[in-house]
């Protein structure tokens, strides 16, 4: 998921930023300028903030919507899951290039401001929605699903860049953060819902043609209302800039170099911090299964009622109702994590990092765990739908809980560091909702719906345990860690 550039963007920028020797640091004339976006009237920073959520929301759906339709792609382009889920080959280049296309572009498109970056990849994704409606064949499909699902977290990362820059401080952004990984995930969970609806009457190929339509439709909305929400382009367009004009532009001699470095610092962090694998491990788990319904809600529903792939899209909005409830959860928890600063005797007066996981622990044990057990053991025809429904609408409300309250945690652990923790959480996340689901008809054809889902709920469980290792010794893993100990030694001096 594209949270892995969420709440510290600007840690990102000051990363890539240390790494262009030749730039100089610009600065306001003052600090009430009302240029400066931390000064922006709220007004102007919700709009900033809703048209980019907005954006967000149009282009996450489409790494679910056209899952619904496997069954008459695969039937129009002779593609068989006779012995193999071909089918979701289009949903795994998709997860593949949100979990690739990052790493090499976002370093070079980071330098021009976040208004140029969301509207620009915003129109290639628009071009990219095109072919997938006059496809002559599944190749296509699967190629430009790749690049479609590239844009996407660029576009989000573009997005949590409006709200790092806007607003000021963890308790300003708490709030902005939840509804931007809420929208993520609520997007995604609508895409069987959206896709599902239209197929009820249309051909499958009308679920590309209306998604260009309505995408390409907010366009202008985008063009004139988003304002640039970084300081460092608004600078440069007013001429207040105090970086030498010959360094306006990107030094290609420097690009190597910062790609680089963004690529190299969350895969070594991934492989040598054992918290950032953790995290990363429990996050691209608790969202993988959200993709892994759009595999087995059908096949589950099928069975049990008879129900057909339209039906079984439409069930899969209780799942977004159990995501709007993990967010609840995690704004109402909010008061947790600063109320800990009374008992901080590490840094007094600071907020212990770790509480920020309560609501992880919460959403873990009753949301996934819960929810994938009442899911699976209610699975019996004589059982009335409505039971593992309500199992999917609790996975939802998990899921939310962890992937929030895990980045928060990572974020305030972490400090300067953030973003490439995030950065590897969000690569292992794509490469989860790209490979996961592809086990899904197998597990569940094989060890039958009621121990398919337990196993789904013994892992989930297995992974809410970590975070008591880490609410106990939270002090000694922070001091082992090269990075969270540079963010302790900040902190104190």
């Amino acid at each position: 998921m594209p949270i892995a550039m969420s709440e510290l963007e600007s840690t990102k920028q000051q990363e890539i930023i240390e790494s262009w020797s030749p730039y100089i640091a610009v600065d306001w004339s003052e600090p009430d300028d009302p240029r400066d976006p931390f000064n922006w009237p709220l007004w102007k920073k919700w709009w900033a903030t809703g048209l980019g959520l907005l954006a967000s929301f149009i282009c996450s759906m489409n790494g679910t919507i056209i899952s619904v339709a496997h069954q008459a792609i695969g039937e129009e382009f002779r593609i068989s899951d006779a012995t193999f889920p071909n089918s979701y080959w289009l949903t795994t280049s998709w997860g593949l290039g949100a979990a690739l296309c990052p790493l090499f572009l976002f370093p070079i498109m980071e330098d021009f401001g976040v208004r140029p970056v969301l509207l620009s990849t915003y129109f290639v994704f628009i071009c990219l929605l095109i072919p997938v409606g006059f496809a002559h064949n599944y190749a296509t499909l699967i190629v430009v699903r790749f690049f479609s699902g590239g844009c996407v977290p660029l576009m989000s990362d573009a997005v949590a860049g409006i709200v790092s820059n806007v607003f000021r401080g963890d308790r300003a952004r708490s709030i902005p953060i939840s509804l931007y990984v809420t929208v993520y995930l609520a997007s995604t969970s609508i895409g069987p819902v959206v896709g599902a609806s239209i197929l009820q009457f249309l051909p499958w190929r009308w679920i590309a043609y209306l998604e260009a339509i309505w995408t390409a439709a907010l366009f202008p909305v985008l063009a004139v209302g988003l304002p640039e929400s970084r300081g460092e382009a608004i600078l440069q367009n007013s001429e207040k800039c105090l970086r030498p004009e010959s360094h306006n532009k990107i030094d290609r001699t420097h690009l190597h170099q910062v790609v680089i470095k963004s690529m190299s610092r969350p895969l070594s962090m991934l492989c040598t911090d054992l918290v950032v694998f953790v995290a990363a491990l429990w996050a691209a788990f608790s969202l993988g299964t959200i993709y892994v319904f759009t595999q087995s809600v059908e096949q589950v529903y099928k069975a049990l009622y008879g129900w057909d792939v339209v039906q079984a899209g439409y069930v899969q909005v209780a799942i977004v109702i159990g995501e709007i409830l993990g967010c609840a959860l995690c704004i109402s928890t909010n008061r947790w994590y600063y109320d800990s600063a009374k008992r901080n005797t590490e840094v007094p007066s600071t907020p212990i990092p770790e509480t920020r996981l309560y609501p992880s622990i919460i959403g873990g044990f009753f949301g996934v765990t819960g929810g994938m057990l009442v899911y699976g053991w209610t699975s019996y025809s004589s059982v009335h739908w409505i039971a593992p429904t309500v199992g999917l609408t609790m996975v939802g409300f998990g899921t939310t809980a962890v992937i929030i309250g895990n980045a928060s945690y990572l974020i305030d652990a972490y400090s300067r560091y953030a973003a490439s923790a995030l950065g590897a959480v969000g690569l292992v996340e794509n490469v989860s909702i790209a490979f996961l689901p592809l086990a899904t008809p197998a597990m569940y054809t094989d060890l039958g719906f009621h121990w398919a889902s337990s196993c789904l709920a013994f892992v989930s469980l297995a992974l809410v345990a970590t975070p008591f290792a880490v609410l106990r010794w939270g002090a000694v893993v922070r001091f082992r860690s090269p990075f969270m100990g540079e963010a302790i030694i900040a902190q104190r001096g």
